[in-house]
């Protein structure tokens, strides 16, 4: 028969420590991309340049950082350029970028479904037509199982 003992010691060790299937949510760094340059974007803005500007703010685009006003100033910024290219242009916009940029697009053609302004939500189901006619369904998996957030 086993010795009763009020010892509670072995409680105490994490066992998940042993589990190599046991989620880490990966370290990023702080010195990470600090978003996209605001003047330079409005510049391009201005001089007509919308598809340049597109691809400023997409490839300076927050993913690495920690910061909720780096990421909230990064989709402003992007969504305006997005809102201000006309809808006949966006298929133009879209061929224009690689497919790592336009995985960027789809994530911020969803975060812009998460926080609506009058009249985005067209606009933005038009970018995301023409953003899965170049990227395909392996477009919005790589957004959707992508642990870097926007």
């Amino acid at each position: 028969m086993a010795k009763n003992t009020s010892s509670s010691a072995f409680r105490k060790i994490d066992i998940d420590q042993y589990n190599e299937d046991n989620f880490k949510e990966d370290e990023t760094d702080q010195g990470g991309p600090q978003g996209p340059d605001e003047t330079e974007v409005n510049n391009l803005l201005k001089s007509g340049q919308h598809a340049e500007a597109l691809k400023t703010v997409l490839s300076n685009a927050p993913l690495g950082s920690k910061s909720v006003q780096v990421k909230e100033n990064a989709v402003n910024l992007t969504l305006r350029v997005m809102l201000s290219i006309k809808p006949s242009q966006i298929e133009e916009a879209v061929n224009s970028l690689n497919m790592d940029l336009i995985d960027v697009l789809m994530k911020y053609v969803y975060k812009g479904f998460e926080y609506p302004s009058e009249g985005s939500s067209g606009h933005l189901l038009l970018w995301h037509e023409k953003i899965y006619n170049i990227g395909g369904v392996g477009c919005i998996v790589r957004v959707l199982s992508d642990s870097r957030r926007v």
